[in-house]
């Protein structure tokens, strides 16, 4: 089989606070294939962001392994990051706060080629312009300063910024959450272009299950830590296996009157605390189908249809 360009195995991270151990991530497994997008969703505080800065080397893990196209990354550090840093970069939620206020934006787009020593002054001004005309905006905006431009743009900008330095994956972390609707429409659709004409793999982290849909190939579904169904885009969004999936798929506004939808009981009570996640099943104090087992056992990640994986022993 070939290897996924991105894949996260038994990943745990938990850290250490006066208040306790906060579980963030306990025992994940994920891949992106290359060329294709995984979406990620979840509730806020569920562990996606850790996820995307692991993925990013950002954070260490204690316990699990990280592989960049085959190939071991989870104890590099410093300089020995350096190879890896290239081909994988992120854009960030608030487009505003990701851009340095003073720089203006042909200085934003060219640190990443001066970071790496890519060519001299001339190639990398050309190349500022270049990237401006591939994500949407005139060149003249090299010469602006971050608060001269719109919501969107700024997002372009980063998006840009992240595309400088020819990445085979993108990590996108709510990276249209803080955009108009209309505007996020048209940053949607350049992504997917981007990702048609230069191969860009993503992992689409978001908590819009409209979005994730529109942008994904396999979704994987995390709760308090733990991902606990993913698969196909189709089989998880039409055929959710999990209760907790099927919570969120029920939960999800409709542009359309009148369309079927699944039916499931609402999720009751709040998100336990990452600080003392419950035994057994973690989505049991919330689960309208809890048994005793749930409650005692851990469900084991099983396979309930092609490449479509569940946690859940009801499923």
């Amino acid at each position: 089989m070939t290897e996924p360009l991105l894949a996260l195995r038994h990943v745990s991270r938990h850290y250490r606070t006066q208040g306790g151990t906060v579980r963030a991530l306990d025992d994940v497994s994920l891949n992106v294939a290359h060329g294709q997008t995984l979406g990620l969703v979840g509730e806020s505080g569920c562990g996606k962001s850790t996820v995307a800065r692991v993925a990013m080397r950002l954070t260490d893990v204690d316990a699990g392994e990280i592989r960049l196209d085959g190939e071991d990354i989870t104890t590099r550090q410093g300089r020995a990051l350096d190879d890896i840093r290239p081909r994988v970069q992120m854009v960030f939620q608030d487009p505003a706060a990701s851009l340095n206020p003073r720089a203006t934006i042909g200085k934003t787009l060219e640190a990443p080629l001066i970071v790496h020593r890519r060519g001299n002054a001339a190639a990398r001004r050309e190349r500022v312009a270049a990237m401006l005309d591939k994500v949407g905006l005139h060149r003249d905006m090299a010469h602006r300063l971050p608060h001269e431009l719109s919501g969107g743009q700024r997002q372009r900008v980063a998006i840009a910024r992240a595309l400088m330095l020819d990445p085979e994956l993108i990590v996108c972390d709510e990276a249209v959450s803080a955009l108009d609707v209309s505007v996020r429409a048209q940053v949607l659709n350049l992504l997917l272009d981007l990702r048609e004409t230069l191969g860009i793999a993503y992992l689409f982290i978001s908590h819009d299950l409209a979005v994730v849909r529109h942008m994904s190939d396999h979704i994987a579904v995390m709760y308090l830590g733990q991902v606990v169904e993913q698969g196909p885009r189709d089989a998880v969004w039409h055929s959710p296996r999990h209760p907790y999936t099927r919570a969120l798929m029920a939960s999800a506004p409709s542009a359309r009157p009148g369309a079927r939808r699944l039916q499931q009981a609402s999720i009751a009570g709040e998100l336990p605390s990452p600080l003392s996640p419950p035994s057994g099943c973690r989505f049991h104090t919330r689960c309208p189908h809890a048994t005793a087992q749930c409650r005692e056992l851990a469900p084991v990640f099983t396979e309930r249809g092609v490449d479509h994986w569940v946690a859940c022993h009801l499923a």
